[in-house]
């Protein structure tokens, strides 16, 4: 299991509303199919270790700001698989996606909600595309309704609002009535987001498959 460490992060709920100030808040998905478990390194703190693949990180929070991010495989501290820059913005919450096949891994930053949704009645659920070698995809009901439309590799759609309960959610091509992918009861829940991402390799080790995670989570 993964561990983080305090030194200049701390466990957030971007839904509690006497937070009142400018924090940015992430957590990081291990995406990248085929890769070792890993650590991050934050301005070359360890905030991360041992994230698995399809394993997410607690929501963390960090001062708006640039920070050099790294990515070691765990208990390594040389030749990290990313090495890069990103930027926290003032009062936004991330889930940052480490995607692709080794040696080409990069980091996605994928927008999540900072409030909770208006009606705490209804559902509401996205789909983040993160297979590198699948195509464009719709996300479908099993009667062939979209509720996704052409998804490409990196890309995110935008949440719908939906009727809480348990679906069964099928992935095929875009455009295509060939179904790739079933995700049975998949339960959706009232008054929260939810992400409903594809990682894995069509065709290959690891497989397709879908991960679902609560955004936000209170």
């Amino acid at each position: 299991m993964y561990q983080f460490n305090h030194r200049w992060m701390h466990n957030y709920n971007p839904y509690a509303s006497n937070n009142m100030n400018m924090n940015t808040y992430i957590r990081v998905l291990h995406a990248s199919p085929g890769a070792p478990a890993v650590d991050v390194y934050v301005n070359n703190n360890p905030v991360i270790q041992g994230l698995k693949y399809k394993e997410f990180s607690n929501y963390l929070s960090v001062m708006p700001g640039a920070y050099n991010i790294k990515v070691y495989p765990a208990g390594q501290q040389m030749n990290p698989v990313i090495n890069t820059t990103v930027t926290a913005g003032p009062m936004a919450a991330y889930t940052i996606a480490a995607a692709g096949v080794l040696p080409n891994i990069s980091l996605m930053p994928i927008m999540d909600p900072y409030v909770p949704p208006q009606n705490p009645n209804m559902s509401y659920v996205r789909f983040a595309h993160l297979s590198p070698n699948a195509p464009a995809v719709d996300i479908t009901l099993p009667d062939g309704t979209k509720l996704f439309s052409n998804v490409k590799y990196t890309e995110y759609a935008n949440y719908i609002e939906v009727d809480p309960g348990i679906y069964t959610l099928q992935v095929r091509p875009a455009g295509s009535e060939d179904v790739v992918l079933t995700v049975p009861n998949v339960q959706l829940m009232p008054g929260v987001y939810q992400t409903i991402y594809a990682v894995g390799l069509v065709g290959e080790t690891p497989p397709l498959e879908a991960v679902s995670a609560i955004d936000g989570r209170r």
